[in-house]
């Protein structure tokens, strides 16, 4: 189920809550969470804090495969995604198209349309939140003319004809 709460604090609530909360570990992992995870479970190209789960589709990139792909003179970009719980969260309906995503919020930004508009390649999404975020974008109508942010609920399975992922890259 879900819950809403709303907290009263008289200090930095986001470090109360760093120091209270516990980490969410995929449901693949078998174990509590540790003190190392918020470390481990963290890309290395994480700008800004807001998601509740850890994008695990870029946690194999490090800093130096990152710079590697550059040099071979594939475009990188970078878009905000706010990966929520829900992304653990299994597919319960006896009918996929009765099972409801979670919403997760993402921010596009001008930099990222102007590259997508001019793309000479393919576009490949590390990650199914990144390829939701950006189908989104492309299902509001907007086509890349302008930058973007809000909530996804977009569920892709098959059959889905995507407007603007050519291929996912994930870890799995």
């Amino acid at each position: 189920g879900r819950r809403f709460l709303r907290f009263d604090c008289n200090g930095d609530l986001e470090k109360a809550l760093d120091k209270l909360g516990e980490m969410p570990l995929p449901p693949y992992i078998k174990r509590e969470a540790a003190d190392f995870d918020s470390e481990r479970y963290q890309t290395v190209y994480a700008v800004k804090s807001g998601a509740v789960a850890a994008p695990t589709a870029g946690l194999h990139f490090t800093k130096q495969l990152l710079e590697d792909i550059a040099k071979k003179g594939v475009g990188v970009e970078y878009v905000t995604l706010h990966v929520g719980y829900g992304t653990f969260k299994p597919v319960s309906s006896e009918q996929i198209e009765e099972h409801e995503m979670e919403k997760e919020y993402f921010e596009i930004e001008r930099k990222v349309t102007d590259a997508m508009k001019n793309r000479k390649g393919r576009l490949i999404a590390v990650g199914t939140t990144s390829a939701r975020a950006l189908e989104s974008f492309f299902c509001r109508g907007q086509a890349c003319l302008s930058p973007t942010k809000g909530w996804t609920d977009l569920f892709i399975y098959p059959g889905y004809e995507f407007k603007a992922v050519d291929a996912l890259l994930t870890n799995f």
